[in-house]
């Protein structure tokens, strides 16, 4: 009876793997209809054609969120097929080379900032008309513990992830009377694909600030994205959720 999200339209970002698919997988058992958007289409598909296998209403669509164009092409996808845009999701990302300031290239830096950071702000503008439009609408932004706290070698990492945050907050304050909410997870390390983007020791560092000692699921990422995302956090807005295992400072 709860967290229930029928006739909702949800589009998630890099929703062809890891903690995007799940994130979308938990939506659609929710009775979401989703949108896989991911700059690997073939991945996407795949990734839809195993939701509706199971009896849920998925598509795939091909977008680089660091592309203004082709985020206002997947929104327009979106509303010509669904009618309207409920829920957006930012997962996408990347971490970037680990290494240290003084090896950090112009070319690093600028594309993680242009897919974590940028990318969020192309797609919260392009779906925040049609949903001011209807008066409702639940963004959530993934954002990461290096967004608060800072991990070494990974700069350009953890200034995206703390413009997330701070985007997140101050949009929120923008349409907090207009039925929408926008909230932010903040996830530490997630036993998934994307840590083989670090090197062995930036995640052994990562781990070791835990409290809990352990790596964080996808699933328990999703579960905090789907709370977001319902009608269940209506009174929930500007917020920065961590999934941390304790290791957050603030």
């Amino acid at each position: 009876m709860f967290l229930e999200l029928p006739g909702r339209v949800a589009i998630v970002t890099g929703g062809a793997q890891s903690i995007g698919f799940v994130i979308a997988a938990r939506l659609a058992q929710a009775g979401a209809r989703v949108i896989l958007a991911d700059r690997e289409a073939d991945r996407a598909e795949e990734s839809a054609a195993r939701l509706r296998a199971d009896g849920y209403d998925a598509i795939a669509q091909k977008v680089d969120v660091a592309e203004a164009e082709q985020v206002q092409e997947m929104v327009n996808a979106a509303l010509k097929t669904y009618g309207q845009i409920d829920i957006l999701v930012n997962n996408a990302g990347i971490t970037g080379d680990s290494v240290p300031l003084w090896e950090q290239t112009d070319a690093n830096w600028q594309r993680v900032l242009d897919i974590n950071l940028t990318g969020v702000f192309y797609t919260c503008r392009a779906v925040i008309g049609p949903m001011r439009e209807r008066g409702r609408g639940a963004i959530v932004n993934i954002a990461s513990i290096a967004g608060k706290e800072g991990n070494p070698n990974l700069i350009p990492y953890s200034v995206s992830k703390a413009g997330v945050i701070a985007l997140t907050k101050a949009l929120a304050k923008e349409v907090a009377t207009e039925g929408i909410r926008v909230n932010s997870v903040a996830p530490a390390v997630i036993e998934t694909p994307m840590l083989a983007q670090m090197t062995p020791e930036v995640v052994a560092y990562m781990c070791s600030k835990i409290p809990m000692g352990r790596m964080g699921r996808a699933e328990e990422v999703a579960a905090v994205v789907h709370f977001l995302a319902s009608d269940e956090a209506s009174f929930v807005t500007g917020q920065c959720y961590d999934v941390s295992g304790g290791r957050a400072t603030y």
